[in-house]
């Protein structure tokens, strides 16, 4: 498994592909914190808070993780090397952790670059320091786990069709639905207590949630079973091409 995740991580950072994908990220984020005028821009604002980093960065993730994943499996499927893969000594479910551990790998280098909007931001601050660090780092690993999950969506879609454009559309809907679909669904009029728990069903009130800086287990366990989730989709759809 860990050859196969270096070959993974490899085809990323070899290729132009990890490098395009981390500075389309970091370029497009920070045009709209620092640059373009508008309730986003950090030096508009007059404070010191990164919160329109987090407030954007999961929407730049939601097409970005998808251009990035959608040719793990359709590529595979449509040149015939998925074939080739199985057959050698690793199960479904390690095939589909490494590609999905390498998708996260990336997904770190994309933010750890970030942290300098940290320092800049700190040191901005009037006084000097005058940033929520708690909530900021809270945030950080709230998009760390948003951009995990993210991931395995990306991966589940990518193992369904040979077409990596449909792989791509298909990750882009998921993500967006799981992400602010189920807070649309709760604002239909359902009784209070279904459409909180609707609610919770969405990525983003648990991303919210961890962003306020505080790591509440119901939110990180509700991450890990979704990205769980869609890994055992992975690995159903995989499995189905031997029925």
């Amino acid at each position: 498994m860990f050859s196969l995740l270096k070959k993974e991580i490899n085809s990323f950072l070899g290729s132009l592909i990890g490098y395009i994908a981390i500075l389309v990220f970091l370029t497009s984020l920070g045009l709209f914190i620092w640059v373009f005028p508008g309730d986003t821009n950090i030096l508009d604002s007059g404070y010191s808070s990164l919160g329109s980093f987090f407030f954007i960065a999961p929407w730049v993730f939601l097409f970005l993780i998808p251009a990035i994943t959608m040719k793990s499996f359709a590529d595979e499927m449509k040149t015939g090397t998925l074939e080739l893969l199985i057959t050698k000594p690793l199960s479904e479910i390690e095939i589909i952790l490494a590609k999905f551990f390498a998708g996260v790998v990336l997904v770190l280098f994309s933010l750890i670059p970030a942290i300098i909007y940290i320092y800049s931001v700190y040191e901005l601050g009037n006084p000097v320091g005058n940033l929520d660090l708690g909530a900021t780092w809270g945030s950080y690993i709230g998009l760390l786990l948003l951009g995990s999950a993210y991931v395995a969506i990306g991966i589940f879609a990518s193992s369904v069709t040979e077409n990596q454009i449909i792989a791509f559309i298909l990750a882009v809907f998921l993500c967006f639905f799981f992400f602010v679909g189920f807070d649309s669904i709760a604002g239909l009029g359902f009784p209070n207590f279904l459409e909180s728990l609707i609610i919770q069903l969405g990525i983003n009130e648990h991303y919210l949630s961890i962003s306020r800086g505080v790591i509440d287990s119901r939110d990180v366990i509700y991450f890990l079973s979704l990205i769980t989730f869609f890994i055992l989709l992975t690995r159903t759809k995989l499995s189905s091409r031997k029925w």
